[in-house]
């Protein structure tokens, strides 16, 4: 039977720093580790080494690996700017806000994952749920239409950032990216009978993710703006 995991990292207190660490200066010095070798390439042994640092030395700060990376999902999540969205219109304020986490999730590819599978408690993370509750409980939500709104975006967002995340890391070649797509196309169209909406809507072709992002969020916040006031 799988054993009950430790209380989380944001209660407990971080031990007297020793000379050279600190719980931050590990954690900075963890993101860099899964941004340049991704989450199998984090381990308590290869960040001590690149902190020049004993292996036991880091679990007296943060405990286990588990914690270190709710630590580092939340110091990246610091990333998310916040500016400029309280007096936005909710629209507005949610697209802009939805659109830096995008961007930061791109920046930091195994983020959309330990996001989605993790209680996100630290205190930048609080912050920005509290934002975007915030702005559709202004706009007139609240209960579980209120939740089930924040769910749908959040959803959105690291699902679709994911996934783009993975089809970059697997096709690095445009040109070759665009002959896949031109393939794939051509494919569908040769089984038009079989598929006739695939074949005509499909659209293969199309390699915006920015463009696709976008629009797939309006077509959410319209669905969230149908629902207020009802």
């Amino acid at each position: 039977m799988p054993q009950p995991r430790p209380p989380a990292i944001w209660f407990t207190d971080e031990p007297n720093p020793k000379p050279r660490l600190s719980r931050q200066r590990i954690t900075r010095a963890a993101v860099a580790l899964l941004d340049a070798e991704g989450l199998e390439g984090l381990s308590m042994r290869r960040l001590a080494a690149r902190l020049e640092a004993g292996t036991m030395s880091l679990y007296e700060y943060v405990g286990n690996r588990e914690n270190l990376l709710d630590l580092a999902v939340d110091e990246t999540i610091a990333e998310i700017e916040v500016d400029g969205v309280d007096d936005a219109p909710w629209r507005e304020a949610l697209t802009r806000q939805l659109t830096r986490s995008r961007h930061v999730m791109r920046r930091h590819p195994w983020l959309p994952a330990l996001m989605s599978t993790r209680p996100l408690f630290g205190p930048h993370a609080l912050a920005r749920s509290e934002l975007v509750y915030s702005v559709l409980n202004r706009a007139g939500l609240d209960g579980a239409r209120l939740t089930a709104s924040v769910s749908s975006l959040t959803y959105y967002v690291q699902g679709y950032t994911a996934t783009e995340n993975l089809w970059r890391s697997s096709h690095r070649d445009p040109a070759a990216e665009t002959e896949l797509r031109r393939q794939a196309q051509q494919y569908l169209d040769r089984r038009e009978e079989l598929h006739p909406t695939l074949a005509r809507h499909a659209d293969l072709g199309n390699d915006d993710f920015d463009g696709s992002f976008q629009l797939g969020l309006e077509i959410v916040l319209d669905g969230i703006e149908a629902r207020i006031g009802t």
